[in-house]
């Protein structure tokens, strides 16, 4: 076969995949897909808040457990062997537990991006990746979390004690460039690290929408996503 023909069949193909996922779609009207897809959307952010926002929600995860910048675990050993142990200890629980504070301000900024969801944002989520949930609401509200997130850190931290210590050590650092500056402040690194670990947690809510859209014991996501499966 040559290179023409193998062009014409892989249109084709394009053609009939593209054909049979519109014919799939057909089944269901516009307000259907849209409220099933707002559906999943709720269902995932407010699952990944309310595991989260519980008692040791980031610190019993280890996939979303907020560790020592990079630059002090480096030096964890060193630190441990003069007897700093205790206090390296006390700024990891505490960093989760700013963590956890701040995660409840999610909620609202996330269901306000699902009801702003426009038609695009749908085209996109449907025919997007395994991820599009996930990078609808990073897109939508990153920035507007981590504004919100960051005064309820510092709250947490200061009250903790935690941030002339932290900040004493990383702030010098950081001007050096020993450290990069999101992890100059205690307030910066736990924002960023609280954000980064809502956006995991929203993806694995993704993949198990996913993987058995009708185990979410709604009739409506069910139909939309057993669709893309």
């Amino acid at each position: 076969m040559n290179l023409r023909h193998i062009a014409i069949s892989t249109i084709a193909a394009i053609g009939l995949i593209g054909s049979a996922w519109a014919v799939s779609f057909a089944d269901l009207s516009n307000s259907d897909a849209t409220s099933g897809l707002r559906a999943a959307l709720e269902k995932g952010a407010d699952s990944a808040v309310g595991k989260l926002s519980v008692e040791n929600g980031f610190l019993s995860n280890e996939n979303v457990k907020i560790k020592l910048p990079s630059a002090l675990d480096k030096a964890q050993s060193l630190l441990r062997m003069t007897g700093q142990g205790p206090k390296m200890d006390e700024l990891v629980v505490s960093m989760n537990h700013a963590a956890e504070a701040a995660v409840p301000l999610a909620k609202p900024l996330l269901m306000n991006a699902i009801k702003a969801m426009t038609v695009t944002d749908a085209k996109n989520i449907l025919s997007g990746g395994d991820t599009s949930v996930t990078d609808f609401f990073r897109q939508k509200t990153s920035a507007q979390l981590s504004e919100q997130f960051q005064p309820v850190v510092k709250s947490v931290t200061d009250k903790a004690g935690l941030s002339e210590k932290y900040n004493s050590v990383m702030g010098p650092a950081a001007k050096f460039g020993v450290v990069p500056a999101q992890q100059a402040s205690v307030e910066a690194y736990v924002t960023g690290r609280a954000v980064d670990g809502l956006f995991f947690m929203i993806g694995e809510e993704e993949k198990a929408i996913r993987k058995d859209p009708l185990g979410t014991g709604s009739k409506i996501i069910g139909e939309v996503f057993g669709l893309l499966k």
